[in-house]
């Protein structure tokens, strides 16, 4: 008896769901050298989640992201809290997804209703408003790709390998932004700086000072090492059979 051709399609995708969490655990375990061991991210996993979220989708790719970050986390432990900072890769993981697939309205709420969360924080106030000047950067690119959208839908046209190098750059900042954003709404509203650490203000305005430098530095290598490596990967995703999800 053969095997049905939705079968086939199904282990692929399972296949390819443990290949991505497995490259997510790799990531996450790496630390340190040529990157400080510091700011928003203390592992490479700012290069997986992207990736992850724009082939498998918001589901399978939250999903693949969570396997990868808590297999990592447990393999090099960086204390009990990181646990819950590192949720924040599973949502960049999701929003990349999103906004990979145009749902970009959905992304754009998440974006307001957390930065909203985060400006009626009363010691929100006395810290550097630049010092998140890639997160308002992020926002602003969301706002500028819905408008242009809706009057050039061939922009956002994934299936032309001459747009997806704009898509699949703006996916992963923005995705990786709002991974920042996470782990920002965490510390800062829901008072964990406090709670955690004990941090004053002076201390979470050298962070805030530190992490402008260094957070989007990340960022614009991880958007750089995507553009290179994203459409080969998803050549070659399209022959095995599977076309990434529309989820």
């Amino acid at each position: 008896m053969g095997v049905s051709s939705e079968k086939l399609k199904d282990s692929k995708f399972i296949s390819l769901i443990a290949v991505f969490a497995s490259f997510n655990v790799v990531c996450d375990t790496l630390i340190g050298p040529p990157l400080p061991f510091s700011g928003v991210w203390y592992s490479w996993v700012f290069i997986s989640e992207p990736i992850t979220g724009i082939i498998l989708g918001s589901g399978a790719g939250f999903f693949s992201s969570f396997i990868g970050v808590m297999i990592g986390h447990l393999i090099f432990f960086r204390g009990a809290e990181e646990f819950l900072f590192t949720l924040g890769a599973t949502i960049g993981t999701m929003i990349s997804a999103f906004v990979f697939r145009g749902k970009l309205k959905i992304v754009l709420v998440y974006y307001l209703v957390l930065l909203g969360a985060f400006f009626i924080t009363p010691v929100a106030w006395q810290l550097p408003f630049w010092g998140m000047w890639d997160v308002y950067l992020a926002l602003g690119f969301v706002f500028v790709v819905i408008i242009l959208v809706k009057k050039w839908k061939n922009l956002w046209n994934v299936k032309s390998n001459a747009c997806l190098f704009h898509i699949l750059a703006l996916s992963t900042f923005i995705g990786l932004e709002a991974d920042v954003l996470f782990r920002i709404f965490i510390f800062i509203p829901c008072q964990t700086y406090q709670f955690f650490y004990g941090y004053n203000v002076n201390a979470l305005q050298a962070i805030w000072v530190l992490g402008a430098v260094e957070t989007s530095t990340k960022a614009a290598l991880s958007t750089i090492i995507t553009v290179i490596i994203g459409l080969p990967i998803i050549t070659v995703v399209r022959k095995m059979g599977f076309i990434p999800s529309k989820d």
